[in-house]
């Protein structure tokens, strides 16, 4: 047993020394061992990395807030290690970091597969509505409905133990890195970068995936510019696990006729696997915008793309359309005097973090009477990484200083605003 060092990964490799490096990428949620069925074959011909992302299979719990961040991690890891050029083949979260390595690494990359993944994966509000629900509840609900995202119907219930390992591997996730890996996945979008990706790219998804499903993958193909699509009859999100000789076949082909860069066959020296013992899990949170210092003389930025880029965050994509349709000849100034003053200027100051601010706000509009401002501030509050424990002690101290006929009238709101929120959908 052996730490893992805060800027890299757990990792093992399978496979000859001598052989070219080829790294797996693991989905949210899962371990390296979703690739189990894959490794027999590809060991033939590569050297197979495998890695756990941060509170992912008993690896540390320092989470990562960017897919950037976790690619730059991954990195780190090879550049320890001697890995210069390698293949890499990602599902779903997987795939993303490999987008992400081929966008801003280009030299390190040989060739690549992406499975079931997605320049754009849904939409922000999904994954930070994950988030609400985890910080809420823990990852059991997330982890029970982990199956039916991932299988087919009928492969879930002819594989009761494969069921059983997705359930078990979702829940022994640290929720902390889970609830920073859904913030990453919210900030991952690179549908106009697809045209830089220079490497050959297989685009591998399951015929039944309704989670990155064939408009996804079409979507990788038609902006890569060296990308075939493969559709895997049966299968479903974690096509490596469902239809596992399929996959194998299809990488295996993939990588042997693109792979020709002689150069790509840099080898890694012969480590053991570094395991690690999971850390305490610790609180996620989203941190503060940094501001740039002043410059005497320059001339000061217009706060309006700051404001609308925290109010989305804040308030969500969904509640922030809604009000700019709504904006018209006569409210479309106000509209713009709260995004460029409230949320470029107030909000996006560093002096308190974006929790702090949801508990002031709160208090402020129990003060104020303000119920319908007090749904959706609740909404953005949970967003932020308040706990329904903690707004419930920040409206209980607002009874002391506001009243207890307002604060009666805020927790009826904020009870149902919670109770929406944090329930797991079916």
């Amino acid at each position: 047993m052996s730490e893992t060092p805060m800027n890299t990964l757990q990792y093992r490799f399978d496979g000859p020394e001598d052989a070219p490096v080829l790294i797996l990428g693991a989905s949210l949620g899962t371990t390296w061992h979703m690739w189990d069925r894959q490794i027999p074959e590809l060991t033939r011909h590569w050297r197979v990395f495998r890695f756990d992302m941060p509170g992912h299979g008993g690896a540390p719990a320092h989470p990562c807030g960017s897919v950037g961040e976790l690619a730059a991690r991954l990195l780190a890891t090879l550049d320890e290690l001697g890995v210069q050029r390698f293949g890499y083949a990602g599902c779903a979260f997987g795939g993303a970091i490999g987008v992400e390595l081929a966008l801003r690494h280009p030299q390190r990359v040989a060739s690549l597969a992406l499975i079931a993944a997605s320049p754009r994966f849904g939409t922000a509000d999904e994954f930070r509505q994950r988030g609400v629900i985890v910080r809420s509840n823990g990852l059991d609900p997330i982890a029970r409905s982990a199956p039916d995202r991932w299988f087919t119907p009928g492969f879930a219930a002819a594989q009761p133990a494969i069921t059983d390992w997705a359930v078990q591997m979702v829940r022994t996730t640290d929720p902390g890195c889970y609830i920073a890996a859904c913030e990453a996945l919210a900030a991952f979008d690179v549908r106009a970068e697809l045209g830089r990706i220079g490497v050959p790219t297989l685009v591998l998804v399951g015929s039944e995936d309704q989670v990155t499903g064939q408009g996804e993958a079409r979507t990788l193909v038609a902006g890569v510019p060296d990308a075939r699509l493969a559709v895997v009859p049966g299968a479903s999100h974690l096509a490596p696990v469902e239809q596992p000789a399929a996959v194998t076949d299809l990488l295996v082909r993939h990588f042997s006729s693109a792979w020709q860069d002689p150069q790509a066959a840099i080898t890694a020296p012969p480590v053991k696997p570094v395991l690690a013992p999971p850390l305490a899990p610790p609180m996620a949170e989203i941190a503060p915008m940094e501001q740039p210092e002043a410059v005497e003389g320059a001339v000061r930025p217009d706060p309006y793309e700051a404001g609308i880029k925290v109010r989305r965050e804040v308030l969500g994509d969904a509640h922030v359309d809604q009000a700019l349709a709504a904006a018209d000849d006569f409210s479309g100034d106000f509209q713009e005097l709260i995004t460029r003053y409230a949320w470029g200027e107030v909000w996006n100051r560093p002096g308190l973090d974006r929790r702090s601010r949801s508990c002031v706000t709160l208090t402020a509009l129990v003060a104020g009477g303000h119920l319908d401002e007090l749904a959706f501030h609740t909404r953005a509050a949970l967003r932020n990484g308040l706990t329904p424990a903690e707004i419930k002690e920040v409206l209980l101290q607002a009874a002391v200083y506001c009243g207890v006929p307002a604060a009666n009238a805020a927790f009826k709101v904020a009870q149902g605003v919670i109770r929406e929120e944090t329930t797991p959908q079916e």
